[in-house]
Parts: structure tokens; sequence; C-alpha cells
């Protein structure tokens, strides 16, 4: 697991770069704001129902939650799990809405 800023992800999905992100929050929380990421919330990840996003485990994957810590969570049950590039968002949503607003 690595961490990856939100300067760097709003940069690369402005340029419109096709990326991986999965959001580890509840689904009332995704409703009330997202960036866009498929919804796999923290609990079905510690269960390892992962089936909806295992064929990205070679792939990059970038996950959020709230502040960054059950994304870090995530990741590091992820990387057990055989995914090779978890990328957790530092800060989460709550940064993200700091620098930048409710914008995606």
């Amino acid at each position: 697991m690595q961490n990856i800023s939100v300067d760097e992800v709003k940069r690369r999905l402005d340029a419109g770069e096709k990326i991986n992100l999965i959001d580890v929050r509840e689904p009332q929380e995704n409703a009330e704001f997202n960036i866009g990421g498929q919804l796999v919330p923290l609990g079905y990840i510690q269960t390892m129902q992962v089936d909806d996003i295992e064929n990205l485990k070679d792939e990059e994957v970038i996950l959020y939650c709230r502040s960054g810590n059950r994304s870090g969570q995530a990741c590091l049950i992820l990387d057990t799990l055989g995914f090779t590039n978890t990328k957790n968002l530092a800060g989460g949503m709550l940064a993200w809405q700091e620098k930048f607003g409710a914008s995606r």
C-alpha cells in the first residue's frame, strides 16, 4: 500500500485518465458526496466479499473513505488477498472537500 494525495487524484481525473477508484464508506456517505468511485464498503472487504473487484488485482486501485483510516485498512486487507498496487487516498473525502469543495 502507498498513499496518494488528493491533488494527484484530482489532476489525473481532470486529465481524463481512467483510474480505479473504490469508495469503502457506507452507502449513505457515498450518496452524500463521492468522486465517482465504485462503492465497496469496508465491511465487504473485511469479510472478503471482493468478487466485484477481483479483476483489478494486478491494476492500480485507489481506495478512499471519509478520512483515510478505513481505506488504509482496506488496502492492507486487499494486499493480503493478492492485490498488487493498492493506494490509499490520504485524508479521504475530508481532505478532498477542504481542498476542492464538492466538485469532482
